[in-house]
Order: structure tokens, then sequence, then C-alpha cells
């Protein structure tokens, strides 16, 4: 029933427009112009003027011939760089880059995939529930398309993400995080005539650093230090730092206590260097990115997804991951997004890839999961 020729070129064509994040204008038109061919009721949010963009968040919604509760399909329209000018490759099912970019199957194949579906639906006469269609954009740069929508355009309370790589799992657990920004002030001075009168802020930062634990906590818990700036010259004692981390779990009390000893830890290094004045001095700044995700297995996005995976033979497993997603964000929010995969592999690289056959794999499970809520069977 998936058209995998017509499925295939869309994906070709989407990936073929540019869509950087902040610079998802064009594709939203293609899409945009896609499905009110299919008679969906299309809109905007304002998000683009929240992130500086060229283009928000859009949303299109489908009537559906069923009395049943909404569902929502989701995805996001942005891809990462190098992305402009994308060449696809198609070669034995597997669509590549030239190599000179990224594919762009993070996520665009999921775009694809949702608009087969509904394709499929519609000229089959399936019977559908209500079905929800959003189109997220910078999702790359900090998931701000989903910290910025309009929730009020949403009647629906759970649905899919299709942001993932497994065809076979769904996306049940994910951490939470937290932004971390520690700017150190010190003292300049010259290094050589008289160092004595300087504060270096790097040494603060160093002496903090080392005494850090960083990367794999625990199971649940990881934290880094991403990115480091400052100094001016060799000669000069540099008098400031800024630098840039995050911590992240799945359990909350954990990401504050490993996010609080990031932040002591400054706090601790800097009364090491004070000779009684009000340097050297830390300002810490605290950002909360995202909440965890935790969908418990009852939840009907759950066994909805497990009955139209058993259906079509397949067992769908539950997967913990480290990364976040616009399902995060849409959890903060108090609606379930159970994250689906579309068979992309090596994400973010020049090496990205995704077989043609996972593509159609996915679009049978989600067109399976709405046909098995519009019969009512969970």
């Amino acid at each position: 029933m998936i058209n995998s020729q017509r499925l295939g070129k869309r994906f070709k064509d989407l990936v073929e427009i540019d869509s950087l994040s902040r610079q998802e204008k064009d594709v939203a038109m293609e899409l945009e112009k896609i499905l009110t061919k299919m008679c969906a009721t299309v809109c905007y949010d304002t998000a683009k003027e929240q992130v500086g963009g060229n283009c928000s968040n859009l949303v299109a919604k489908f009537k559906g011939n069923i009395d049943a509760e909404p569902v929502f399909l989701c995805g996001h329209m942005d891809t990462v760089g190098p992305g402009k000018g994308i060449k696809v490759q198609f070669e034995d099912g597997i669509f590549r880059s030239d190599g000179t970019t990224i594919l762009g199957a993070d996520d665009k194949s999921a775009l694809a995939i949702i608009l087969e579906v509904m394709d499929v639906i519609l000229e089959n006469k399936i019977d559908c529930p209500p079905v929800e269609i959003i189109f997220t954009i910078c999702e790359e740069i900090g998931l701000l398309g989903a910290k910025h929508f309009d929730y009020s355009l949403m009647d629906s309370k759970f649905g899919y993400i299709l942001d993932s790589t497994d065809t076979e799992g769904i996306v049940t657990k994910a951490p939470g995080a937290n932004k971390i920004t520690i700017k150190i002030f010190g003292k300049a001075a010259h290094s050589g005539a008289e160092p004595e009168k300087g504060i270096s802020a790097i040494l603060v930062a160093s002496k903090a650093i080392s005494g850090l634990k960083l990367g794999r906590i625990d199971e649940e818990t990881t934290c880094n230090l991403g990115t480091i700036k400052g100094g001016v010259a060799t000669n000069i004692i540099p008098d400031f730092v800024e630098i840039h981390g995050e911590a992240r779990s799945h359990d909350i009390e954990k990401l504050k206590a490993v996010t609080d000893n990031i932040v002591s830890a400054f706090y601790t290094a800097a009364k090491k260097f004070n000779n009684g004045s009000d340097l050297p001095r830390i300002e810490a700044i605290v950002e909360n990115d995202f909440t965890p995700t935790n969908i418990l297995e009852d939840h009907m996005a759950i066994k909805l997804a497990r009955k139209a995976a058993k259906n079509l033979g397949i067992t769908l497993e539950s997967k913990t991951t480290g990364g976040g997603a616009d399902a995060n964000v849409f959890f903060g929010k108090g609606i379930v997004a159970g994250v689906l995969g579309t068979g992309m592999t090596d994400v973010h690289t020049l090496n990205e890839s995704v077989d043609i056959k996972d593509m159609e794999a996915a679009a049978r499970l989600v067109l399976e999961i709405l046909k098995v809520h519009a019969a009512g069977e969970i």
C-alpha cells in the first residue's frame, strides 16, 4: 500500500530544498502546498518572531472520518550544516549525499514518511481519526521551535515524533538537561613585568575543572563543559573566561545535584585566589533546557504503537536515549510523544544515509497505528 517510488521522490525533493535552522521557509512552503492539495487545514504559529528565523512552525489538520481522540504526527524541518546545495545519491536502495554535505534524512525522512501515510489514507479511503501534523523549526539548535510553539493550536494530547533511527523501537525515556554558563572575572596585568598584580581567570577555571568528574556520572546522568573562551594575549594575565556546559539526567534530583556540583566547584576555586578583594568573581547562570521524558508502558501512545507493530509482525522495543528531542518539550507541556525511527544513520555527518526499505517500514507502522486507533482496538 505504501508507494515506495512516491516516498523516495518526495524525500529527494524535500532534501534538495535548503532548510538550515532559521531558514526553513522554502521547505515549509513546499510542505504547505502538498498538504493543501490533500485538503488539510494549514496554518503557522508566530515562533519565527521568537527565534529570529524566516519561518514559523507549520500545523496541518485532517478531520478524519472516525470519532476518536486526535493524534499528532511530528517532524522537524531544519537540518544541520553543511546543508546547502545537497545533491542526493540513490544506489542499491540507499540515499546518501555526494559526500560534501549532510544528507538531511534527519529529519526530512520523517516529513516524507508522514506525507506518504496521509496520501495512502486519503487515496484508499481508510478510516482515520483526526490527525494533526506539526512540522517544527529550529530543532537542531536547541529545540527552539517546540519551545516557542503555540500549543493552543493543538487539540491532541498524544502522538508520535519521527526523529530516531530504529524502526522497531519507540523512545519512551529521555533525560532532562540544564545549560550552564560560568563567567569568571579576574584581574589583568602584564605577565612579564608585574604578574603578581594580576588574577588569572584561566587559572581559576583550570583549578575548578581539574576537580570535576565530567562525562558519564552514572547510568542515567552525564555532564560536559563544551566551550571555553578567554584571554587576549600571551603577555596579559587573562581577566575574563566564559565557559558553557550542560548536565543531563533522567532523574530530576540527580540533575540538580550534578549541576550544583559544577557551579560550586567554580565558587570554591575562586575563594582560593581571593586576597581580600572582590576578585576573582564568579557569575553562574543555569537554565533548564528541557525536562525528562518518561512515558509509562500503559499509556495509550505506547499501547497503540505496540498493537500496530504486533499486527505487522514486529516486536516494538521501548528505548532509552541520552539525547533530547522535541518530545521532551512536548512532555513538559503535558503532551505525550513517543519517538519513532525512520532508519536514518550517521546523522550530522557527511556519511549520513537512509534505506528506502526502512522508510517504508516506518510508514507502515505509522499507518497501522492510525488504523488501530480508528478501529478502537485499544
